[in-house]
């Protein structure tokens, strides 16, 4: 049997490199706790702490969605459960 070659017009990006594109862009980050926050990422190292700048905080309680608005977070990655670059959360 025959290997086949991958196709050679596919872009391969490393997960940090991906996120690295993002940079001074919107992003939609899930936390483990069930939060949310929609940012401007300005920054992020490693281990994928990662500084958002104009920040929404989502957060579903049994009372309601509460949202909370702030200037800048520092999120650790260890909590973070999903990215979704460019995302804006869904009413």
């Amino acid at each position: 049997m025959t290997a086949v070659p991958p196709p050679t017009n596919v872009c391969t990006l490393l997960p940090l490199e991906l996120v690295d594109k993002c940079i001074g862009s919107r992003i939609h980050i899930i936390m483990k706790n069930d939060k949310e926050m929609v940012g401007t990422l300005l920054g992020f190292d490693d281990f994928v702490n990662m500084l958002l700048d104009d920040v929404t905080e989502y957060e579903n309680t049994p009372e309601g969605r509460r949202i909370t608005k702030l200037d800048q977070i520092l999120l650790n990655g260890n909590n973070i459960t999903m990215l979704v670059p460019g995302g804006d959360i869904p009413d």
